[in-house]
């Protein structure tokens, strides 16, 4: 799907790293939350709460999920899944665009 219909808009950004990632939460009629959000070049670590499902929508990325020694690259139409109560490192040499799917 390219894009989500009928969905609420938080307007306040969510701002990470000094601003290498920034999205937007987006909540569907069913009270379901995602957010989209794009991770300027940078090497990141995330924690997770709930587990995370990242699809990418744009550029492409390096992923290390907690525990695993190798990276496994991840790109447009790609989506890698995170465990809840984790986390992953991220690394992009290009800017990533994403929706991250909760639950």
């Amino acid at each position: 799907m390219s894009q989500f219909d009928n969905v609420s808009v938080v307007k306040q950004a969510n701002v990470y790293f000094d601003g290498k990632c920034v999205s937007h939460t987006v909540v569907l009629g069913d009270g379901t939350r995602k957010t989209v959000g794009v991770i300027l070049p940078s090497s990141l670590t995330f924690n997770t709460g709930a587990p995370e499902i990242m699809e990418g929508v744009g550029g492409s990325c390096r992923v290390r999920l907690k525990g695993e020694n190798e990276w496994t690259t991840s790109g447009d139409g790609q989506s890698f899944a995170v465990p809840g109560n984790s986390s992953f490192e991220i690394a992009c040499d290009e800017p990533y665009h994403y929706v991250c799917h909760f639950g």
